[in-house]
């Protein structure tokens, strides 16, 4: 049996899913990943947390950036990889997708926003660092780009920043809780386009394993976990997951409870 048709086979005989996304998922949408040539990192040094809190000057060029677009993380469009796990939602075997992005292409997808965990944040809006307020991106723009003005909290004037998690700033704790708890209640849990290398996040697999759940991986490149996986597919995620996920069904549907 190909490897195509036995990952077919383990997802369609699973009834509790936990997927697990990288940067890999979304270049195929046109989003830049962060450590390969040419990534993210390449083009321009990460601003860390504490220098954003600390200096003037990194909070002007990180609002720079956002107001850009120079990382490219917001703008693109969900793929074939993204709708293929919006149908294993739909069908109601999809406990959550656990995610290290941060573009919002799950729940563009239509995986609703409380089904989907951001263990490094989003772009897609901002929060005051103070009281935790939410800010739309929209309503910063105009201030900053026509008159310099680095954005502060409208109710308690503390530092504004992207809700995007910063090398040096602490994971949020909720979202790490609830990837946990995800790996614990699943039967199987998927992995696709992460190279597994950034943790905490990259342990949550592992305790899904632990667990009994089965493992698969799909990753254009090897990674660090592939040996203790039930099932490793070299390839691109859309291509993988549309045959593996057909858009006509499929096996029977469950509760996600």
């Amino acid at each position: 049996m190909s490897d195509a048709a036995r990952l077919a086979r383990m997802i369609a005989s699973a009834r509790r899913i936990a997927v697990f996304t990288g940067a890999g998922i979304s270049t195929e949408s046109g989003i830049p990943d962060f450590r390969s040539p040419g990534g993210v990192w390449s083009r321009m040094k990460p601003i860390w947390f504490q220098d954003f809190v600390a200096r003037e000057e990194s909070r002007r060029e990180a609002w720079r950036r956002t107001f850009s677009g120079a990382a490219g993380w917001t703008g693109a469009a969900p793929n074939a990889g993204h709708h293929a796990v919006a149908r294993l939602w739909e069908a109601g075997r999809l406990l959550a997708v656990i995610t290290q992005n941060v573009d919002g292409l799950h729940q563009a997808s239509g995986v609703p926003v409380g089904d989907v965990i951001e263990l490094h944040g989003a772009a897609g809006y901002a929060k005051c660092l103070t009281c935790e307020l939410r800010h739309e991106l929209a309503d910063l723009r105009g201030p900053f780009l026509e008159e310099g003005e680095i954005p502060a909290c409208r109710a308690c004037g503390g530092l504004v920043k992207t809700a995007t998690i910063s090398f040096g700033q602490p994971m949020p704790q909720e979202a790490m809780e609830q990837a946990q708890a995800a790996a614990l209640a699943c039967d199987l849990f998927l992995v696709l386009g992460s190279s597994l290398v950034v943790y905490p996040a990259a342990g949550v697999p592992t305790l899904a394993k632990r667990n009994g759940a089965r493992l698969i991986i799909v990753n254009r490149e090897p990674t660090d976990q592939d040996a203790l996986a039930d099932l490793v597919v070299a390839g691109e995620i859309g291509p993988v997951m549309q045959a593996a996920v057909p858009t006509h069904g499929g096996a029977a549907s469950a509760t996600r409870d």
